[in-house]
């Protein structure tokens, strides 16, 4: 495989990771805002704290797969597998 290939591959395995990271951490917080929170609101106040659930878990998302990336790229050298998205063409 060439650099082209492994940079589309790492690119749909990333993206594929964040989707399945961001669902978890959607889940776990709506689980643990159910149990805790949601009984003392009034239930109009829930679609607002849904609404800041989903933009919490996009946040950690994104600080998460940040800190994954800087790791990775620090213990591989992933420049030598992989393609600049952003290159000049020849």
């Amino acid at each position: 495989m060439n650099k082209r290939v492994n940079t589309i591959l790492f690119i749909l395995a990333a993206t594929i990771l964040n989707i399945i990271v961001m669902t978890l951490l959607f889940l776990i917080l709506m689980v643990l805002f159910a149990r805790f929170i949601a009984p003392a609101l009034p239930p109009g106040a829930n679609q607002i704290i849904l609404l800041v659930i989903f933009v919490a878990s996009v946040v950690l998302t994104y600080f998460l797969y940040h800190r994954l990336m800087r790791w990775m790229t620090t213990k591989y050298p992933l420049e030598e597998y992989l393609s600049p998205l952003f290159g000049k063409k020849k």
